[in-house]
């Protein structure tokens, strides 16, 4: 059984790596949970939550010295010098921007274990804490700004004058701009995207923002999950939407990372000078250099026009409580995965290829990058080009068969006009003719308009209906009243299954707001 230790967090981070809950998940692996004396405090978790669930708390120095340590935030220097060489470290690392630390943490001897570093593989999403972070950060995000834009968010019609609704960009609609966007929208702004990957349009739309297409003769396609680098042609277009754009907006909300890469440059000086005095702008890349210029990392600054640009890095930090119980979940799933047989021994398994991504230093050695892997569904390149085959004749039925069918069918149909009792073949004769209008008129309809069971439902009522018309002019009151009963309730089943087929459709197609 070895020791797991969670440890406190420098600057001023109110997160923690696991929480109550989570250290009781941990435990059943058979770990040895300890916890540094308030490291849950800033969340919400006070130390008694922690030893109800089986923890013990203990100080700094006995934490730092378990055989594996968790934490949230990269190792300083000087935590670096607490681990001791055979630790297994698992944190946020940053592999791809920190070669430094990497190289420190090989010197010292230990295994480190980047949480960042998580493929985007199915499998792996309940372990990947970018997105866990990203998507509360996008969130706060529209917090801050609806914060400093000192605005209703939605448009309003009232007595003392109309309102109108915010106007909100995000640029980039990975896992942070897809939760502003919902955000923003649920606020009741008029939210606008763009991303450089068109297959998430359907995304955008879905809830609630209008995607702003960049038409340009390439396809970007993304085979890790991540945004790539864009093309000229395509900076030019895309530069040209944003400076459109800062006109009419008033708030920008930018997301744009490429892993191991400064964050591109998207909203330039000029863009910021175009916008209106009291607009927003939350740079939320900030901290790898900016989408926007004049942002600076942490900190808030107003332009001469009375632009103001938030670079705030700590946007998942600001809901810690939330923020530390998502963060631990993806560190169980973690857990889950390194410790098969649930005895408290942390194993490596290289030939897994989510081991083999979030492994970055193995007893010293630095073992990062990793072999890419292919993730993506984007089209293969295509194939030569081949001669095309003849389809395969469809099956139907011949047509001796149909003409001997349809002659059994009126030979049966004149016996029992001929042969039967009165007045069973009049109704016989109106429910064939039912049948066969209510087969053309319900066959006609387009299969788009209504899902199969229903096609069967709206069918059946469809030969009510005519078979309880022709009944109406019977002699007979009673089946007079039972008639027009039919022809109403199968009425009400034909349009009311339209009606509800057509709400079901317009969840799916919004449009322009």
């Amino acid at each position: 059984m070895a020791r797991l230790g969670v440890v406190s967090e420098q600057k001023e981070d109110a997160r923690v790596s696991a929480t109550p809950e989570t250290v009781g998940k941990i435990i059943a692996l058979g770990y040895e949970v300890v916890i540094e004396k308030g490291a849950g405090e800033k969340s919400s978790f006070p130390d008694s939550q922690y030893e109800a669930a089986g923890a013990s708390i203990v100080d700094a120095k006995t934490a730092w010295s378990s055989a594996i340590v968790m934490k949230v935030n990269p190792p300083t220097d000087a935590e670096i010098r607490k681990l001791s060489k055979g630790t297994i470290l698992i944190s946020l690392l940053s592999p791809s921007l920190r070669p430094d630390l990497l190289e420190a943490l090989s010197r010292r001897g230990v295994t480190a274990i980047a949480l960042d570093a998580v493929p985007r593989i199915s499998r792996a999403q309940s372990m990947d804490v970018l997105s866990s972070m990203s998507n509360l950060a996008g969130y706060r995000a529209v917090i801050e700004a609806a914060h400093e834009f000192g605005r209703l968010f939605t448009g309003q019609v009232t007595a003392a004058g109309k309102v109108p609704p915010a106007k909100v960009l995000v640029a980039g609609a990975g896992v942070a701009g897809l939760a502003a966007i919902g955000a923003a929208s649920s606020l009741g702004a008029i939210v606008r995207a763009t991303d450089p990957r068109p297959e998430v349009a359907d995304q955008v739309k879905s809830i609630g923002g209008q995607y702003l297409a960049v038409d340009v003769a390439e396809q970007m396609q993304s085979s890790d999950g991540y945004a790539k680098a864009t093309s000229e042609a395509y900076d030019k277009r895309a530069a040209e939407i944003y400076s459109e754009q800062a006109e009419d907006v008033d708030i920008i909300i930018t997301t744009a990372l490429i892993p191991g890469r400064p964050a591109p440059r998207l909203i330039t000086a000029e863009d910021v000078a175009r916008m209106k005095p009291g607009s927003v702008i939350v740079d939320m890349a900030a901290v790898q250099g900016g989408n926007v210029a004049g942002s600076v990392a942490g900190e808030k600054v107003v332009t001469k026009n009375g632009v103001t640009i938030l670079g705030y890095s700590d946007l998942p930090a600001r809901l810690p409580q939330q923020a530390s119980q998502l963060f631990g979940t993806n560190m169980v799933n973690l857990l889950k995965l390194l410790t098969p047989n649930k005895d408290g021994n942390l194993t490596l398994d290289f030939e897994d290829v989510v081991q083999r991504a979030v492994t970055v230093v193995q007893e010293g050695a630095i073992t990062w990058p990793p072999p890419p892997i292919q993730v993506s569904a984007a089209p293969a390149s295509a194939a030569p080009a081949e001669a095309p085959s003849e389809p395969a004749p469809k099956k139907t039925m011949s047509r001796t068969a149909r003409t001997l069918l349809i002659s059994v069918g009126l030979l049966v149909l004149l016996a029992v006009c001929t042969f039967a009792p009165a007045p069973l073949p009049q109704h016989f004769l109106v429910l064939m003719l039912s049948i066969v209008v209510g087969f053309y008129v319900i066959g006609k309809v387009h299969h788009a308009l209504h899902t199969p069971l229903m096609s069967v439902t709206n069918a059946i009522s469809g030969i009510v209906v005519v078979g309880a018309i022709a009944q109406l002019n019977t002699p007979n009151l009673v089946v007079q009243i039972l008639a027009a009963i039919g022809v109403l309730l199968a009425s009400i089943n034909i349009f009311g299954g339209f009606a509800v087929t057509r709400r079901m459709l317009a969840m799916f197609t919004k449009g322009d707001r």
